[in-house]
């Protein structure tokens, strides 16, 4: 077995005083509160929503019998699939350790399973079918506008919409909306000098997550303005950290895994928004 956590590996931890530990910054997930969540139960791997298409009411005469209107929804499959992650502690390398060394690596393991889970919903930007921008181009707040428009014309509550963007998109949002030429003093603009935070624009929140792949050009990322119901995460397990006994190698495994399904429910509920940030 190779990659085990060795009294080798852990030295740095062997000192007579060690300072609190540090971890290597990690982004908070927020994709999760942004979407539908269902949740796997039961028989089977994957949950099928059923998807209805609006109707229209119209006026009838008086003693006119109503036309019928056939109801047939269609429906949306999402599937389960697991990830994990895993390392073997010794005991020697626990025991040696002043620090719970098994909390500390269960903390980094269910940081790198929520990473995940919103990368996988965040890329699924890129399969909306409406798109803002074309990836040659910095954000402007007019963007923001337009994607608010193509979600209101879909007869959408825009305070149940919000946008996400790579930070370094967000850069130029708070640019435009912070640019002293142009005679900008609204709420807006003095919370994004103060403190960065643009807050809500156009009445969606606007939502920053590195958590994000590139397009593979610098600086070119795909966010999205999103309705509530336009994406989903089905939840099979959520995160779980178990370790299990290696007595012949003296160690244990410690094990991280998740059981979830990612998938697009209206497409018409989502807005891309695909913009190259200038400071790249």
């Amino acid at each position: 077995m190779a990659n085990e956590s060795t009294s080798s590996t852990l030295s740095e931890l062997y000192t007579e005083i060690v300072a609190e530990a540090q971890f290597v910054a990690s982004e908070e997930s927020i994709m999760r509160n942004l979407v539908k969540n269902y949740a796997i139960s039961g028989g089977g791997k994957a949950v099928e929503v059923p998807v209805y298409a609006q109707v229209a009411a119209a006026a009838v005469a008086d003693a006119t019998d109503l036309a019928n209107t056939a109801i047939n929804p269609t429906s949306v499959t999402i599937t389960a699939s697991e990830v994990g992650i895993m390392t073997t502690l010794t005991d020697l390398a626990r025991n040696s350790a002043p620090r719970n060394v098994a909390a500390d690596i269960g903390k980094l393991f269910g940081e790198a399973l929520a990473r995940k889970q919103d990368a996988d919903l965040t890329g699924l930007f890129d399969s909306l079918t409406t798109e803002v921008g074309d990836g040659t181009a910095a954000i402007s707040p007019a963007a923001i506008f337009n994607a608010m428009s193509t979600l209101r014309a879909n007869s959408l509550p825009i305070n149940e919409c919000a946008v996400v963007l790579h930070p370094k998109i967000a850069f130029d949002l708070k640019s435009g909306l912070t640019n002293t030429f142009a005679g900008l003093d609204t709420e807006n603009s003095n919370e994004a000098l103060r403190s960065g935070f643009v807050g809500k624009l156009a009445g969606m929140n606007i939502f920053e997550t590195s958590n994000m792949s590139n397009t593979g050009n610098a600086g070119d990322y795909k966010g999205a303005a999103i309705h509530k119901d336009a994406l989903a995460i089905a939840m099979m397990q959520d995160v779980k950290i178990e370790t299990q006994r290696d007595a012949s190698l003296r160690a244990d495994e410690i094990v991280a895994t998740s059981v979830y399904g990612v998938g697009e429910i209206h497409d018409s509920y989502g807005v891309e928004l695909h913009f190259d940030s200038s400071i790249q």
